[in-house]
């Protein structure tokens, strides 16, 4: 896709429509500047992607079964709802964190989708069973949101005749995240510090 926006640019500044090229620019790359962006689980992934995105200034929101503790919420200027179907009205980017369990499957549904803003993209860097496939589909030709980003189709690899294979306005990159030696390490203690930070015999919510 930016590949492709770059050819679009080249063209129009060979043809010296620098007007065109900037207008283009400005539409096609908003800033996060000023954006709504919530994270659905805010647990060790979620709080690192607020923490990333703080330094942008977008406002931030963010919806988990347990709460990040206050003085966190006061240093990322965080507002918190109770559920996804809360959270998702007011926000420009919907960005899923969580893990997969039987409350999230298919969570990104026709009913939530439906409740985004026009415009509003879906980042799920997630599972993909978060995600309803067929929900995913309708909802992008409906305009709302207006675009979905993952890494990761159900089942993977996925068939040719997939879906998210030809649904508009998405873009799907490689599911490599793990692949290095030093990301593996990082899994490793991740997972270690989940299962310590829990109780006997209940089971971790949040990544």
């Amino acid at each position: 896709m930016l590949l492709r926006q770059l050819e679009y640019l080249v063209a129009l500044a060979r043809e010296r429509h620098f007007a065109g090229a900037a207008a283009a620019c400005h539409v096609s790359q908003p800033s996060l500047e000023g954006m709504h962006v919530g994270t659905v689980a805010a647990g060790r992934i979620g709080l690192a992607v607020l923490r990333r995105l703080a330094p942008f200034d977008a406002k931030l929101h963010c919806t988990d079964r347990t709460r990040l503790p206050e003085s966190v919420e006061r240093e990322l200027n965080v507002t918190f709802h109770e559920s996804a179907a809360a959270m998702a009205p007011h926000c420009d980017v919907v960005t899923v964190n969580a893990p997969l369990h039987p409350e999230t499957e298919g969570l990104c549904g026709d009913e939530l989708l439906g409740t985004m803003k026009r415009g509003a993209c879906l980042v799920n860097t997630a599972r993909a069973q978060i995600a309803d496939r067929d929900a995913v589909g309708r909802a992008l030709r409906s305009g709302r949101p207006a675009g979905y980003a993952g890494d990761v189709r159900y089942p993977q690899p996925a068939p040719a005749d997939h879906p998210w294979r030809t649904m508009p306005h998405q873009g799907m990159t490689p599911h490599i995240s793990g692949s290095s030696l030093s990301a593996q390490a990082r899994y490793a203690a991740g997972t270690r510090e989940i299962l310590e930070s829990r109780p006997a015999g209940r089971s971790a919510t949040s990544t």
